[in-house]
């Protein structure tokens, strides 16, 4: 089963953008589709390597931060190739 993982990472500190490009850096090198944009992150593939590698970044990015939020939308579906009709 294929998904398309929408998510933003926000260290609550000061300090916060060097844990970001960490974060994103080891999505990228996942071998993954991912797509950056100026608000959030998304990640497509098949759902056990999504969730098996958001939850290790995930929890590393939550050890190297005092405090931090992640927004997270899920979609059954690969839409790595959206593209609007209008």
């Amino acid at each position: 089963m294929n998904v398309s993982v929408e998510l933003t990472l926000s260290p609550l500190q000061d300090q916060y953008e060097a844990e970001i490009i960490r974060f994103i850096k080891a999505l990228r090198a996942s071998g993954l589709t991912v797509l950056e944009n100026p608000l959030s992150t998304q990640v497509f593939g098949e759902y056990r390597e999504v969730m098996s590698l958001l939850q290790e970044e995930m929890e590393r990015s939550l050890q190297r931060v005092e405090q931090a939020v992640f927004f997270i939308k899920m979609v059954k579906t690969d839409r790595s190739d959206y593209e609007p009709h209008f």
